[in-house]
């Protein structure tokens, strides 16, 4: 079976549109100030009423606070929330608590790091392979940077798992067929600018998915 993915980062009522009619799985609202993709409650409830029930949302959050977590889930109406730099103790609360379907994101570098994902075994319900940012990044994801893929050679993942970092139109299908992820996630790789997604890039990157 083809892969499917995510488009993250979408702001606007035109992309998300195109992210749906394009076949994407998942659709991902960013509630991070310094991202150029946050949003607001408001503009992401009004994003979420235009999702149809086949596709999920995905809030992507870094180390939220529960007010934060009620807030977004509330507006968006999360299917699953997406965790960057949370402990597996966190993640592990944050997913009792709210009861959505929760990611929690792995930073990769080096096949050391992907030990790291075993801790989430109990406290997550998929792992996010993303690229590790450098240490003055003002954000943890959604840069453009890529890992390398041969790291995940052989590697006994514990959760069900996705890929992300890098990824674009012209890499996307080799991505998917080079480490047998079943859903790739993209956000500047469908960009024309920081945070302005590109309706024909959109429509690309989900064609070259399903040719994968």
């Amino acid at each position: 079976m083809p892969a499917t993915a995510k488009i993250c980062g979408l702001s606007t009522p035109e992309t998300l549109d195109a992210a749906i009619a394009g076949g994407a799985s998942h659709v991902g609202f960013v509630f991070f100030p310094p991202s150029p993709r946050n949003l607001s409650f408001e503009m992401a409830a009004g994003l979420a009423g235009r999702v149809p029930g086949h596709v999920r949302t995905v809030g992507v959050l870094v180390n939220p606070d529960d007010g934060l977590l009620e807030a977004a889930i509330g507006a968006a109406r999360l299917d699953a929330v997406q965790l960057h730099e949370v402990t597996p103790e966190r993640g592990a609360a944050i997913r009792k608590r709210f009861g959505r379907e929760t990611w929690a994101v792995v930073a990769v570098k080096t096949r050391a790091d992907l030990e790291g994902t075993r801790a989430y075994r109990s406290a997550a319900d998929k792992i996010l392979y993303d690229a590790k940012t450098p240490d003055d990044a003002s954000r943890p994801g959604g840069m453009g940077l890529r890992f390398d893929w041969s790291l995940l050679d052989g590697f006994g993942h514990p959760l069900p798992w996705a890929l992300s970092g890098g990824l674009t139109p012209d890499n996307a299908a080799e991505a998917a067929r080079r480490t047998g992820a079943r859903l790739v996630d993209v956000s500047s790789g469908v960009e024309s600018a920081p945070g302005v997604k590109d309706v024909d890039k959109i429509a690309a990157f989900l064609q070259a998915v399903a040719r994968s």
